[in-house]
């Protein structure tokens, strides 16, 4: 059955630049002839397109710039082809086809009109876990994409109104110098702690806009310790680094979850800072809560990340000085029990 809702929605189409010419066309002549065959009004308004219409019509709409704007990131199109585009795109749209998977799995689109998707089969499965779950580990080495998927899912989150905030959290683990020591107040000596959790939301969401969201409370970044004696209702909670989150700390938090909430909790458990005698919460969690309905728990590994090429070949390169150094380890110890015996 076609909804009848209407529906108004905007997007930002950047910065006044080829890619932005490719989609309006000269004199806006794109968007005049959009208009028609997706059969919604088109506003635009400097960099900004205001869609109106029925709901699906408009969802459908913004689901082509999006991927218009994807494809514009990674190939140079004319205003012309950006039209025949546009037909190709309605027409799987009226043969029930799939749109390709690029395509169809954007999350978000961000300020710089960079489209964010899952790029690997992993990150995939860990965006249609996060969608599907109430509770998502996403566990792996730096460069997945653990963290950046899970903020974009919650900016998308919160744009659909699916939650009313955000909230960001990592373990401070103190390495060398004590958080008592350190100058300024106490929202300043964590701050180097949560610093990428800023990085990565400034990536997405200009600047001015994030700090406003900030400013409201409506995105929260804060050390785990802060999380104590709190119920998180109608929130997408993102756990960062859980690997230096303590037993105790891991439990606490996760109790925390309250009612129309998400959490994402992202780690690498080969990088445990926590001094020897504490125990990883992240460990302890995917034993214990292995099995239970409602929670999934999502592996990466080298193969998923994205992030500069020298990136992979530096782990990949850890991992085998590691499997050489545990063969070394045991043969010393083979020689031993064999000097033991002689």
């Amino acid at each position: 059955m076609t909804s009848r809702v209407a529906l108004e929605e905007k997007i930002d189409l950047g910065r006044y630049d080829e890619r932005f010419y490719a989609i309006v066309g000269r004199g806006d002549e794109n968007i005049k002839y959009f208009s028609k065959p997706f059969d919604v009004r088109i506003i635009p308004r400097g960099t900004e397109l205001i869609i109106k219409g029925e709901d699906d019509k408009v969802r459908r709409f913004t689901a082509f710039l999006k991927a218009t704007m994807l494809r514009l990131d990674r190939e140079r199109l004319t205003s012309k082809e950006v039209r025949e585009y546009a037909k190709d795109f309605l027409e799987k749209a009226e043969g029930h086809e799939n749109i390709p998977e690029e395509e169809g799995e954007i999350i978000l689109v961000t300020h710089r009109r960079r489209a964010i998707a899952p790029k690997t089969p992993t990150q995939r499965r860990y965006v249609q876990a996060i969608k599907s779950n109430d509770v998502v580990f996403g566990v792996g080495p730096a460069g997945t994409g653990k963290t950046y998927l899970a903020m974009a899912m919650a900016l998308a989150h919160l744009k659909e109104q699916k939650v009313n905030k955000i909230i960001l959290t990592r373990p401070a683990v103190e390495a060398g110098e004590k958080l008592g020591f350190l100058p300024g107040t106490i929202a300043e000596k964590v701050d180097p702690y949560l610093r990428p959790l800023y990085d990565a939301l400034y990536d997405m969401v200009d600047y001015d806009k994030a700090m406003y969201m900030l400013e409201r409370n409506i995105i929260e970044i804060a050390p785990l310790a802060f999380m104590r004696g709190r119920t998180l209702n109608d929130s997408f909670i993102i756990l960062d680094e859980a690997q230096n989150a303590t037993k105790e700390q891991m439990k606490m938090f996760l109790t925390r979850i309250g009612f129309g909430s998400k959490v994402v909790v992202t780690g690498d458990i080969t990088q445990i800072d926590l001094p020897k005698k504490e125990h990883s919460g992240l460990v302890e969690a995917l034993r214990v809560l292995k099995g239970v309905p409602g929670i999934d728990f999502v592996w990466f590994s080298q193969e998923d990340v994205v992030r500069h090429p020298i990136v992979a070949r530096i782990i990949e390169a850890y991992e085998a000085h590691e499997r050489d150094s545990d063969k070394v380890e045991e043969k010393k110890a083979q020689e031993e029990v064999a000097e033991g015996e002689s």
